[in-house]
């Protein structure tokens, strides 16, 4: 998170530190409506939160703060021609509204000497698409007893986020587009003596105290594991069950141009010989960029509606995500993704291992909860490379014995999804983004853990 984040944004005068961002933004909608002249295009864009912040150490607060902030991308379109320019906004009226008519002239002026941009394209139709749900989230000072609560005892660190998220999209054809919700995300350590310690997370738009206890109860009852003496494996391949936040670290990696259309076409896309057909993973790996989750919103920046888009069916490629740029360049269909064609809500189908048999079921391997540090080591043959950290203990006959020193890993995402997988977990596990660099992030994923025959370690 960064620290600049924790001064409040400039408040309106009446001194409450929220606004009403969604009101704001269609007043300011309205506003660009009557300022575009003849012939012109405006597409304005809106990011903004009202968000809680609260850092742990020693399961006592460190830090706490709150933020109300709103970002404004403001693009005009003449022919084809555009500018653009990104400017925070305060929540005043009367100062937003000065702002963005002197932005407007700003961006016209340039556009007298811009060239013509030959990729530019948006939707043009006009549309109205509005989701705005409501969570049950903790008080922040109730929150804080909750947590010492739980915590007393433990050397317990953590991080929570909390609060509204909003997007927004308002087009001069007559588009208007606004995403809101509720929601948080609160990740933390259990930390032993020995240095070694245990990470959990818990997110979505519903608190539950007793859910939240349960997962500090659970990482707790694992804390006399990290006292033992970590087991040293040499290099070779190991029989793993990767946890479902251990899968996402692998797919976040991947989903940088896995599924772009753009990278596709330029031949730089990481899985580009599943998608060239060449290679097909398990027929139990099915991706989709699943809306209907509702972690993200459903239209995007060109001003075009968003739907779930099937990525892998049964192990084979069944589509890739395609933005108006990309389409207007390659001769493609746009289905309204995002100008990094990365997933934002990435799903991933469950199989048939429920999550109490998963330590059964590996016997004597490695049960992987997370891992850091993911890169490309050969990106054509979608290998992967980083390494194990607390999270990975040694099982012997279905039961956890020790934890393992860090490891390099080394294998390719084709194998650990195609022959070398072995079964697939039960239940998918919501994982919400928990990115707050600059602003809180909406998306995330719903992924399974898996099991695995090999996973390679290298040193």
């Amino acid at each position: 998170m960064n620290d600049a984040l924790f001064t409040r944004a400039q408040a309106p005068a009446r001194g409450d530190w929220r606004v009403d961002w969604h009101t704001h933004f269609t007043t300011l909608a309205g506003a660009i409506d009557r300022l575009v002249q003849p012939g012109e295009t405006a597409l304005t864009s809106f990011a903004g939160e009202q968000s809680d912040f609260i850092r742990f150490n020693g399961g006592k607060v460190r830090q706490t703060g709150q933020v109300s902030q709103g970002r404004l991308t403001l693009r005009l379109i003449d022919g084809a021609r555009q500018a653009y320019s990104t400017l925070d906004i305060c929540g005043d009226a009367d100062q937003d509204l000065r702002h963005v008519g002197a932005t407007l002239e700003t961006l016209r002026a340039g556009l007298r000497d811009a060239p013509d941009d030959p990729h530019l394209l948006y939707d043009t139709t006009s549309w109205q698409r509005s989701t705005r749900r409501t969570g049950r989230l903790r008080d922040p000072h109730a929150l804080v007893h909750v947590v010492a609560e739980c915590a007393h005892g433990l050397d317990f660190v953590g991080f929570y986020a909390g609060g509204m998220l909003a997007r927004g999209f308002a087009s001069t054809s007559g588009s208007r587009g606004w995403y809101e919700v509720e929601s948080f995300n609160f990740s933390w350590s259990l930390y032993h003596p020995s240095g070694r310690a245990i990470k959990t997370t818990y997110a979505g738009d519903n608190w539950d105290d007793a859910v939240f206890a349960r997962k500090v109860q659970e990482a707790a009852a694992r804390l006399p594991v990290l006292a033992l003496a970590p087991r040293a494996l040499g290099p070779g391949r190991y029989r793993a069950w990767l946890a479902p936040a251990a899968l996402e670290d692998l797919l976040g990696v991947v989903a940088w141009s896995g599924f772009s259309a753009r990278a596709q076409a330029a031949s730089l896309s990481s899985l580009y010989r599943l998608h060239a057909g060449e290679v097909a993973l398990d027929p139990r790996v099915t991706l989709t960029e699943d809306l209907d989750l509702g972690i993200a919103s459903a239209f995007n920046e060109d001003g075009y509606l968003r739907e779930s888009v099937p990525l892998l069916r049964e192990g084979r490629s069944a589509g890739q995500l395609t933005n108006a740029r990309t389409a207007r360049e390659y001769g493609l269909a746009p289905n309204g993704a995002p100008a990094n064609e990365a997933p934002s809500s990435l799903a991933m189908a469950g199989g048939d291992l429920a999550e109490a048999d998963v330590l059964a079921a590996l016997g004597t391997g490695l049960y992987v909860g997370n891992l850091w540090y993911v890169n490309y080591s050969d990106r054509m043959s979608c290998r992967l490379t980083g390494m194990t950290r607390f999270a990975t203990f040694w099982v012997e006959e279905g039961r956890i014995v020790a934890p393992v020193d860090a490891m390099r890993f080394d294998d390719s995402l084709y194998s650990l999804l195609g022959e070398k997988l072995e079964r697939v977990g039960a239940q998918p596990e919501l994982l919400l983004s928990d990115s707050s660099w600059g602003e809180r992030a909406t998306g995330g994923m719903k992924l399974p853990g898996v099991l695995v025959r090999e996973f390679e370690l290298t040193l």
